[in-house]
């Protein structure tokens, strides 16, 4: 009995995550396209993403507290996991792809960060001891083989280093925030999580900005699109309520239901969107060699994901997907989303 209750919580975890997963991806992969408008206009990456981080931590403070019902004691006990998330999965990861989408496509930059599944495959060998399959390791020289064709590196161009850095830096942020973001046995709600950490990147974001370590320089003049010329609030709106807040609670969200394999699986989806974005707002597309490049490491991410067993975060659902006559539970899903 407690195999088939255990099962169907399984079931129902997976149809409510996959479509929260899937909105995730959507929203985070419009918020390249905007940062680059921005960029393009003479905003540095550090004010763009210090924007973006404020405008989401504001929107998500109230009901952060909220959704915390005086609960105090669950930001001291996971204090180190908030800024952990706040610093690592918010404020590194989205700092280092602004930089190197200001230097490179949208879509490539996100491809090389979305190589982040084999980074969580390689953490939980290592942290874990769970083994990649054999399957694990083609996936993940297949998709290293698309990382040279979409660099163009055989063609004899010139590689911009500096971005590719950058990328690969926001890969290991994605990666953490996979991993942290699947916890849900803190039990800290989600929206305390986002909103904890998206305060807490928003202000070392500016303090860091105020003792000159991180450069920040913005125009209050409008930024040009492919379609046209918007407003310098639209496109940091955008970036702060759709690409991240909202995208933020869904993703932590969804990969509680999910687990951290099969979110970071299902949010392969984002670079779709990033490259259909960047399409639409920046008219950027990769070249023929360079679509294959991506194909491949999409491909090699999906090998990677199926060579693994079934992860043990299905086996212990959250009470949040369990429970569906809790109000706390309905509270805190309605709250991502």
């Amino acid at each position: 009995m407690s195999t088939m209750t255990n099962d169907s919580a399984r079931v129902r975890g997976i149809r409510l995550g996959l479509p929260l997963a899937l909105a995730a991806a959507v929203s985070f992969g419009m918020s390249g396209a905007w940062a680059r408008g921005l960029i393009d206009a003479g905003w540095t990456p550090g004010a763009a993403v210090t924007a973006r981080v404020w405008v989401a931590a504001l929107v998500l403070l109230v009901p952060a507290v909220l959704s915390l019902r005086g609960r105090w004691g669950l930001l001291r006990r996971n204090a180190g996991m908030i800024a952990a998330y706040g610093l690592l999965a918010v404020t590194a990861t989205q700092l280092f792809y602004f930089q190197a989408v200001a230097v490179m496509d949208v879509g490539l930059a996100l491809l090389i960060e979305y190589t982040a599944p084999v980074a969580v495959i390689l953490w939980l060998w290592v942290r874990r001891g769970e083994r990649p399959s054999r399957r694990s390791i083609v996936g993940a020289a297949i998709a290293f083989v698309g990382l040279v064709l979409m660099l163009d590196i055989l063609s004899g161009a010139a590689v911009n280093v500096p971005g590719i850095l950058w990328a690969l830096g926001a890969m290991v942020g994605a990666a953490t925030y996979f991993v942290l973001s699947a916890k849900a046995d803190t039990g800290l709600p989600p929206l305390a999580l986002a909103g904890g950490g998206l305060l807490l990147g928003a202000v070392g974001l500016t303090i860091a900005g105020a003792v000159g370590v991180l450069p920040i320089a913005w125009t209050t003049g409008d930024i040009a699109y492919r379609f046209g010329t918007l407003p310098w609030f639209v496109p940091v709106l955008a970036m702060g309520v759709l690409a991240t807040a909202v995208a933020y609670l869904l993703g932590i969200a969804s990969t509680r239901m999910l687990g951290s394999r099969l979110a970071s699986f299902v949010a392969l989806a984002e670079v779709v969107a990033a490259l259909l974005f960047g399409w639409l707002l920046l008219g950027q597309l990769p070249d023929l060699l360079q679509a294959l490049g991506a194909a491949l490491v999409l491909a090699g991410v999906v090998v990677v994901k199926l060579g693994e067993p079934a992860p043990r975060e299905f086996i212990e659902p959250s009470p949040e997907v369990s429970s569906e006559k809790d109000p706390s539970s309905r509270s805190a899903r309605s709250g991502t989303g």
